[in-house]
């Protein structure tokens, strides 16, 4: 019969994910997870693998974690709540940004800048994840046109896009150094860009 694992798992993730995060993968050893986990590495083999497979489980989570946060925000609901709801998401993502002060960014894109050139788990699963934030975003887009709070003669397609990249993109200039207030009017021109629908340009609901 199998021995009980003596640690918490999830625990364990945890402080693996936070030293990831600080040092980034080249910059991780197997002995620096030891002691940010209380670990031996034996252990930490035995459990989770190599420190390659160890950061695939990491990301993974995170990478779940990114698209919880945004199912929270764009789960669908009333077409009227659309924009609202959009609205949110964005500049949520500022706020999360310009709260940042350490700059350490999200693992998910430290990760994929440093390892999905020669990763294909790494450049999957961000792929994967980026799809599926894209998927959100169109969706509600399309119930704001069908609201009339977006003009319905634009493309849902590139309009998540256009504010899939923004989202992104806030947490990459926020990290080098852009003001925080910077970037919170970056959410809101952002919003202010998608196309409206005649005689509600100016804000209308």
């Amino acid at each position: 019969m199998a021995r009980p694992r003596a640690f918490d798992e999830r625990q364990v993730l945890e402080r693996a994910r936070e030293q990831f995060w600080a040092t980034g993968y080249a910059g991780t050893r197997m002995d620096d997870i030891a002691t940010a986990t209380g670990l031996g590495k034996g252990s930490l083999y035995g459990a989770f693998g190599d420190k390659g497979k160890l950061f695939h489980r990491v990301f993974g989570d995170w990478c779940t974690a990114v698209v919880e946060v945004a199912e929270e925000h764009l789960a669908g609901g009333p077409d009227a709540e659309a924009l609202a709801r959009l609205s949110a998401y964005v500049h949520l993502m500022a706020e999360n940004t310009a709260a940042d002060t350490e700059r350490r960014g999200c693992l998910m894109a430290k990760g994929a800048a440093e390892l999905a050139q020669h990763d294909p788990a790494v450049a999957g699963r961000s792929a994967e994840t980026m799809t599926a934030l894209l998927t959100l975003l169109r969706t509600e887009i399309g119930a704001a046109q069908r609201h009339g709070d977006i003009d319905s003669a634009a493309d849902p397609e590139r309009l998540a896009a256009l504010l899939l990249a923004v989202v992104r993109g806030i947490e990459a200039v926020g990290k080098a150094g852009l003001a925080p207030e910077t970037v919170r009017n970056v959410a809101d021109t952002a919003m202010a860009a998608l196309p409206r629908p005649r005689g509600k340009e100016k804000g209308g609901a």
